[in-house]
């Protein structure tokens, strides 16, 4: 992952996130952390630049699936549903929640994994409105990145810290649970 990364940078990033958004297995979210790691670890790609290749990849990942799922999503349905258990009924009750709760599903669908997707593609079958789909796409794609990315910085940061504090006081301290009784 980390070659392809640095041979290809952002643009691997954006590829890998917007083929996962459009529904292709591919491990975007793992592309992304080590996109992210490289980064920060060879300065040769910069933060922001990893940041925006990730919300854009997820933006126009997801809005191709939806535009897919309202071309032909519910003729896929309706001939290759029955394999995934996906009937009639199913597909009325996506449509129900999608016209109901859609930017809700379509926001906080990023943090879940078989929402993050195939979520677009059951929005753009489900026939939710073009606007509130680019917008929450949009938003939750911003909000997923920046959180993701920002978790694994600073658990990083964390773990450096740990090790400046050990080699700068390598026995317990005074006073601590562990340490010597005063």
């Amino acid at each position: 992952m980390t070659a392809v990364i640095g041979q290809y940078g952002y643009l691997a990033v954006l590829a890998l996130i917007g083929l996962e958004a459009l529904g292709v297995p591919l491990p975007g979210e793992a592309s992304l952390i080590s996109a992210a790691l490289y980064a920060g670890a060879t300065h040769r790609l910069g933060i922001l630049g990893v940041i925006v290749a990730g919300v854009a990849g997820g933006t126009i990942g997801y809005s191709l699936g939806f535009l897919i799922g309202h071309w032909g999503g519910y003729r896929l349905i309706v001939r290759y549903g029955p394999y995934i258990r996906f009937d009639q009924a199913k597909a009325k009750l996506a449509r129900y929640l999608f016209r109901r709760h859609g930017g809700k599903i379509i926001f906080f669908g990023r943090f879940v994994p078989i929402l993050r997707a195939y979520g677009a593609l059951l929005a753009g079958t489900s026939r939710m409105s073009w606007r509130p789909f680019l917008f929450f796409n949009a938003a939750g794609a911003i909000v997923f990145v920046v959180v993701l990315i920002g978790v694994v910085l600073v658990r990083r940061q964390e773990r450096r810290l740990e090790a400046i504090a050990e080699d700068a006081f390598p026995g317990p301290l005074e006073g601590y649970p562990g340490g010597p009784p005063l």
